[in-house]
């Protein structure tokens, strides 16, 4: 199993409900929900994530919206 290194977001607050990135691995995207150290890990190739993260700094994200439709 790979080792990732995940973080939070600057913008993240003290609640709790974020999600952790890692990206010290090439080529791989790992995602995980903050409260959850142990639980399932989402993993993207590089490519598509940066193209998702151009679509989402592109449009404006409502903050009460719990879901992005890509």
């Amino acid at each position: 199993m790979p080792h990732f290194e995940f973080v939070k977001s600057s913008y993240s607050s003290g609640n709790g409900e974020c999600v952790e990135v890692a990206r010290n691995l090439p080529r791989v995207v790992a995602v995980r929900d903050s409260k959850q150290f142990d639980g399932p890990v989402f993993t993207v190739s590089s490519s598509p994530w940066a193209l998702f993260l151009a679509y989402v700094r592109g449009h404006r994200v409502d903050a009460s919206v719990h879901h992005v439709d890509v």
